[in-house]
């Protein structure tokens, strides 16, 4: 029974959403459709490419092109829907997973694991923070008063720190390159 709720619930939100501004192809938003799978990987799809979505022994994606892709429903922790700017057309799942960072002066490297519920992690200092995604960056405040973003700057992404006390909007205390190592959705 509770399958049964979760599958009308994602068949509603399927329908309310793909009802929406599809004709309106000069619209500055992209609608997405974000499956979050148990093991943390994620699958982004443009609404716009899916037919419809049938449940039988599992998801069914049919696409308009044809092709069909089956995700078991027991992999699928939950559906997200999510709307991207083009002006910025990262979403919050872009930023999921491990990212590889400089420490800034002194050179060296760690690591910041960024989680779909909000948690952060780092291989250095105090390892624990949280994460939000404001306008097309990841923002993450650290336990120790640190925060960082990382930011898509042109091709490449890049880690800004700023010391206790300063604001995101403050001139960053460094900044550094950073590298998605998590391997891209499917």
């Amino acid at each position: 029974m509770g399958n049964m709720k979760i599958i009308f619930s994602f068949v509603a939100a399927v329908l309310v959403l793909g009802g929406t501004s599809f004709s309106q192809t000069r619209s500055r938003e992209q609608k997405m459709i974000v499956i979050v799978f148990n093991d943390g990987h994620y699958q982004n799809i443009p609404l716009e490419k899916i037919s419809c979505i049938e449940f039988n022994t599992g998801a069914v994606l049919v696409f308009k092109d044809g092709h069909q892709q089956k995700v078991p429903l027991a992999e699928i922790a939950r559906v997200e829907f999510n709307s991207a700017s083009n002006d910025s057309p990262l979403g919050k799942n872009y930023f999921v997973g491990r990212w590889k960072v400089g420490v800034g002066e002194g050179g060296g490297t760690f690591f910041i694991t960024l989680q779909p519920d909000g948690e952060a992690h780092k291989s250095m200092g105090a390892g624990h923070g949280t994460w939000v995604f404001v306008d097309g960056e990841a923002h993450i405040s650290w336990d120790d008063g640190w925060h960082d973003a990382i930011r898509k700057v042109g091709s490449k992404h890049e880690k800004f720190a700023y010391e206790p006390g300063k604001t995101f909007s403050d001139p960053p205390s460094n900044v550094t390159d950073a590298k998605n190592l998590t391997a891209q959705p499917i």
